[in-house]
Formats: structure tokens, sequence, C-alpha cells
């Protein structure tokens, strides 16, 4: 499998660097920086003490656990959040919980996934009318209706 180098750099170098928990996978651990409770309904931004340069032509996208989903209808606002190949601050994970409880989050748990991958930038040509396709307009579940 080919890799791409990702430069990290860890703002709090007593948590682990970003790592894979099975070979094939396709998106690497974040770890909470902080501890902090997010209540039912509540969101938080939490910081994971890392941050990295991306190569030209890559993005990254932070995907949630599906575990915490499942278990504790813990989710991501914004997912998937996009990292641009310009961005050099921290990461941050912006967390829901749609759970019905309280959800204590410790330093160094796994909070979310990051998943780097290529991309391409679109020319965007303006036109009066688009070419025809088979689905047309059709969208939001027209393709489940009989």
């Amino acid at each position: 499998m080919k890799r791409v180098q990702v430069l990290v750099t860890r703002l709090d170098p007593d948590l682990p660097m970003p790592d894979y928990a099975k070979a094939g996978d396709a998106g690497a651990d974040l770890r909470a920086r902080i501890d902090l409770t997010i209540r039912p309904g509540e969101r938080a931004l939490v910081p994971t003490g890392l941050a990295i340069a991306l190569p030209s032509g890559y993005a990254a996208f932070v995907h949630p656990r599906s575990g915490l989903a499942l278990r504790h209808g813990l989710a991501m606002v914004n997912a998937p959040g996009t990292i641009d190949s310009g961005f050099r601050g921290e990461l941050q994970v912006i967390l829901i919980n749609h759970g019905q409880e309280a959800l204590e989050i410790s330093r160094g748990d796994r909070i979310a996934q990051l998943v780097i991958q290529r991309v391409e930038n679109a020319e965007f040509v303006e036109v009066t009318q688009l070419p025809g396709a088979a689905r047309g307009g059709d969208g939001f579940g027209s393709t489940g209706q009989k």
C-alpha cells in the first residue's frame, strides 16, 4: 500500500501520534487532549493536541467513530470535517451527544478518525444548460421510490 507522508506536530507530547488500529484501516485514531463532559443535546469543540501539514493535492477528513455513535449517541456536527492542505492549526473535533446520558470524555480517549485522501481542484465552467442524465434533477431519496 502506498503511503503519503503527513507531517505532524504534537502540541501535547504526552499524547500518541495518530495511528491505525488495524492494518488496512482507512482512518487513524484522533484522541481528546482534555477531559470533558458532554450532556445530552450539547456540543463541544474538542482539541486533539495535533497539527498537521498535508501535501498539496491532499485533504484530511475527520469522521466519527461508529462504536461511540452506537453505544453513546456521540456524533460529529459537521461530519466529515474537512482539513485543507494549507491549514496548520490544531485539529479539533465538534462532537454532539445525541444520547440520553451525559458522556464523560477523558484525555487520551479516541474520539474520531482521520482519513487522508487525494483531492482534485475543479475548474467551474458556467453554462446556460447542463447536459442530460438518466437521473436528471431527482434527488432526496428518489432512487428508492417506486
